[in-house]
């Protein structure tokens, strides 16, 4: 809790239009890190490499401002909480509060 405090100031803040928007780009960004692990060969450098596809993939989903909160699971913070997505939902479907996490995730209407 204190971690998130302390970031409030700078943390991005997203409209419900503006995550709809810039879903698209997350999800392409996360379906080819998915194609990419899963194609791997079974070989003793596979985790590895899976490893390296998965930082690849969060470090391209964190500069888009959006948080990273599980494997192909993220959030876009909206000031009073995150609308949720997981890949391979079709679009931007739910939402949390911050306390609640993806355990209390709710269908937006």
């Amino acid at each position: 809790m204190a971690r998130r405090s302390a970031a409030l100031n700078d943390r991005k803040t997203f409209t419900y239009e503006e995550a709809a928007a810039l879903l698209p780009q997350a999800r392409r960004i996360t379906a080819d890190a998915v194609t990419a692990v899963e194609s791997l060969p079974e070989t003793e450098s596979a985790a590895t490499e899976s490893e390296q596809i998965i930082t690849d993939w969060a470090g391209a989903i964190i500069e888009l401002g959006i948080e990273v909160k599980g494997l192909w699971l993220i959030d876009f913070d909206n000031g009073s909480g995150y609308y949720c997505w997981q890949h391979p939902e079709p679009s931007l479907q739910y939402f949390h509060g911050y306390e609640e996490g993806f355990g209390g995730r709710v269908k937006l209407q």
